[in-house]
């Protein structure tokens, strides 16, 4: 009984000396972008050719190919920057209500083939987007699926949107932090999540616009912009 007794106060002492703050952490996530004008673009176009037999509309596809292919390099477009992306030959069918003797419908007849061959020009000229577009329709180019835009090194840009979304979720935490009546600690852990997308934003050519030849295909490069999602763990320590 002595012996617990003398143990009671000393319990007591060692837990109102105790901090009452239990270690903790705090996860926050911060988010950075950064908005840019494309430099560059990617355009989807080709040759869509018919003919009564497939070699026939093989023929008719493969001279307006080549011409549109001459063309783009003709325009400046670096052969390394010009890869077919589609190719297809594809009948063309005549669907009948006749039935034959039996009641059955007839099968469709064929009555001629198509023939589709694409390309993917990577323009690195935007000041002559509109003249290429122009000159690939005049050639035969009848389908245009697609312009993308793009930079063409983006690498700085995401930096930038990193500081951001690490400046972003600091700020957070050290509000959460004082709300909590706690501060942060170490540094536990950093994750991030890439993002990008296209508003529709309009943008206006700049010097590049003086020199462009209004008279062909108009175009307007909107904008690009370039996310990141940052995870931060931080440790938790009591207010000093």
């Amino acid at each position: 009984m002595r012996l617990l007794a003398a143990l009671i106060p000393l319990t007591l002492a060692t837990a109102l000396t105790t901090p009452v703050f239990a270690a903790g952490s705090m996860q926050i996530t911060g988010h950075g972008e950064v908005v840019a004008a494309p430099d560059t673009a990617y355009v989807t176009s080709g040759v869509t050719s018919q003919g009564t037999t497939a070699k026939e509309a093989l023929d008719a596809n493969n001279a307006d190919m080549a011409k549109l292919i001459e063309t783009l390099k003709a325009a400046g477009i670096d052969a390394v920057d010009i890869q077919t992306s589609g190719f297809s030959v594809s009948p063309n069918y005549v669907y009948t209500d006749a039935r034959d003797a039996n009641g059955y419908q007839l099968p469709p007849k064929i009555v001629g083939y198509t023939v589709s061959n694409g390309v993917t020009v990577h323009v690195r000229d935007l000041a002559s987007l509109g003249a290429v577009l122009d000159q690939a329709v005049t050639v035969g180019a009848n389908t245009i699926s697609g312009v993308t835009f793009a930079v063409e090194d983006p690498a700085d840009l995401y930096n930038q949107a990193r500081k951001l979304a690490f400046a972003d979720a600091l700020a957070k935490g050290e509000l959460y932090a004082e709300a909590a009546g706690v501060e942060l600690g170490a540094l536990a852990l950093i994750s991030e999540q890439t993002g990008y997308n296209a508003p529709p934003q309009p943008y206006m050519f700049k010097a590049e616009a003086a020199s462009m030849d209004r008279s062909v295909v108009p175009v307007e490069v909107g904008q690009l912009t370039f996310s990141i999602d940052v995870n931060v763990n931080w440790d938790l320590e009591p207010t000093r």
